[in-house]
């Protein structure tokens, strides 16, 4: 039975929080494992753009992406990768091959810079489709209560057809669920 719209394992069954199979953590993938996976099984990708110099990009791993509910979301709706925004590796996308910008301590990535629309904001998360169309960017650190919100609304396909303000009105959070137990 699904209490809050999303189950947290895979075979789409609610599972005590006990079960040896939960998932506690994020599975992130580098973006060559994610470009692997979706030439498999066409999947959306969340992106989480940052760079290690970012206070808050540490805070929101921690305090939002860390939450075992958060993961199990994320795990199951997406392809989740970590991107250095400043990373100096070639990165290939839609056979495109794109380069650091190697402009010093100030250097960018081009992908990063792409898929951030040229806004220099971390962290930012970016949603890519089944079709690694750009759905959307998230910029700034967001609560666990608040990107939950968010994930669910790409992960299930909510953002097709329904307005985000009745959608985020509406919406039921398992975090609360949790708390309240």
């Amino acid at each position: 039975m699904l209490l809050w719209g999303y189950s947290p394992l895979k075979s789409q069954t609610a599972a005590p929080e006990s079960a040896p199979n939960r998932q506690q953590t994020i599975n992130w993938l580098t973006w060559e494992e994610a470009m692997a996976l979706y030439e498999t099984e066409q999947k959306k990708l969340m992106v989480s753009i940052y760079t290690n110099w970012c206070n808050w990009c540490k805070k929101m791993d921690a305090a939002t992406l860390g939450e075992p509910q958060i993961a199990a979301l994320v795990n199951d709706y997406f392809y989740p990768v970590k991107l250095d925004a400043q990373c100096l590796e070639d990165l290939t996308f839609k056979g495109k091959i794109y380069k650091n910008r190697n402009e010093g301590s100030n250097s960018y990535h081009d992908l990063a810079m792409e898929l951030l629309l040229e806004r220099r904001s971390f962290p930012t998360i970016v949603f890519l489709d089944e079709r690694l169309q750009y759905i959307q960017a998230i910029v700034g650190y967001k609560t666990a209560s608040e990107f939950e919100t968010i994930a669910s609304y790409f992960g299930h396909n909510n953002y097709k057809r329904t307005p985000w303000s009745a959608y985020a009105k509406n919406f039921k959070s398992v975090l609360s669920l949790e708390k309240n137990r």
